[in-house]
C-alpha cells in the first residue's frame, strides 16, 4: 500500500495523508461477522473514568476474527476479500473455506485475493499459512505468534510488524520479537507465515485535530492550565509554572525519575534476550 497526499487546498489537508486503499476489495463488511460494540468513554463500571482523554468517535462495529483456527486444521481455504477493519491497524482478510464456511483472519502482506492458504500442522512455506513452530524454517518471517499452546494468536498482530525463527535446537524454539527481544516458545505453538499487512501506517500524518476526535481521541490538556482540583500542578492565574513542587502525575505521584514498572516479569524465565539488551 501506498501513501496519498492531498493538495493543500486547507491548513488541516497540507500535512495530511492516508493509507491508499484502492488494493482492498469495494464490499461491505460481512453481517454475519459483525458484533455490536459500545463505547464506554474510558469510564468503568462504576461511570469513573480510568482511561483518559477517550469519548466521542465515529461509531464502529466489531469484526470477529478467528485468531485460532483451530477447528478448519487441514480444510483448505480461499481468500475472499480484503478489508479494512477500523478497529486495528492491519487489514483483514475473508476467508471462504472448501466446507463453505466464512472467515475473518488478520491478512499478512503480500496476501492476495483468490489465494488458497491453509492452517495445518505441517504445510508449504507461503505467506498466509499457518502451521507450528516446529515446521517453520529458521529465518523466515512470521505473524499472529501464539505464545502459550492453545491461546491462539496473542502477538505480532499490528500494522507492519514481524518476528523470526532464530533457533530451533533446543528444547523449545527460540523467537525474535519485533522488539528485539528473543522469546522461548513451544514448538507446538502456532504462527502465520508472513509480515502483517498495511506497512505504511506508521507514516500516516493525521494532519489536524478534528481527525482524532473521529478516532475517539480527545485534547489532552496540561496539568498547569488545570484548576487545583483537578491536577497537582493546576492553580493560580492562568498558565503559570508548576511552581516549586516536583513534577507530579495527574494523581500526585512524582513524574520524573520513578521507577513505574513491576521489579520482574512473570514471564523472564522464557526470555533469553530483553528488548533493551546491549549489543554485543
Amino acid at each position: 500500500m501506498a501513501i496519498k497526499k492531498y493538495k493543500p487546498t486547507t491548513p488541516g489537508r497540507r500535512n495530511m495523508s492516508v493509507v491508499d486503499y484502492s488494493e482492498l476489495s469495494d464490499v461491505k463488511p460481512r453481517k454475519s461477522l459483525l458484533a455490536k460494540q459500545s463505547k464506554t468513554a474510558g469510564r468503568n463500571n462504576q461511570g469513573r473514568v480510568t482511561v483518559r482523554h477517550r469519548g466521542g468517535g465515529v461509531k464502529r462495529r466489531y469484526r470477529i476474527i478467528d485468531s485460532k483456527r483451530f477447528d478448519k486444521l487441514d480444510i483448505p481455504a480461499i481468500v475472499e476479500t480484503l478489508e479494512y477493519d477500523p478497529n486495528r491497524t492491519a487489514f483483514i482478510a475473508l476467508l471462504k473455506y472448501d466446507d463453505g464456511e466464512r472467515r475473518y483472519i488478520i491478512a499478512p502482506d503480500k496476501l492476495k485475493v483468490g489465494a488458497k492458504i491453509v492452517c495445518s500442522a505441517k504445510a508449504k512455506i507461503k505467506v498466509g499459512n499457518r502451521m507450528k513452530i516446529r515446521n517453520i524454517p529458521v529465518g523466515f518471517n512470521i505473524c499472529d505468534l501464539e505464545m502459550k499452546e492453545g491461546r491462539g494468536a496473542q502477538a505480532i498482530k499490528s500494522a507492519g510488524s514481524t518476528g523470526k525463527i532464530v533457533s530451533l535446537d533446543t528444547e523449545m524454539a527460540q523467537v525474535m520479537m519485533p522488539s528485539g527481544a528473543v522469546h522461548f516458545i513451544s514448538k507446538e505453538c502456532f504462527a502465520t507465515i508472513g509480515v502483517v499487512s498495511n506497512l505504511d501506517h506508521s507514516n500516516v500524518r493525521i494532519g489536524k485535530a478534528g481527525r482524532m476526535r473521529m478516532m475517539g481521541r480527545r485534547p489532552q490538556v496540561l496539568g498547569k492550565s488545570m484548576n487545583a482540583t483537578d491536577h497537582p500542578h493546576g492553580g493560580g492565574e492562568g498558565h503559570t509554572a508548576i511552581g516549586p513542587k516536583t513534577p507530579k502525575t495527574p494523581w500526585g505521584k512524582p513524574a520524573l525519575g520513578v521507577k513505574t514498572r513491576r521489579r520482574k516479569k512473570y514471564s523472564d524465565k522464557l526470555i533469553l534476550k530483553k528488548r533493551r539488551s546491549k549489543k554485543k
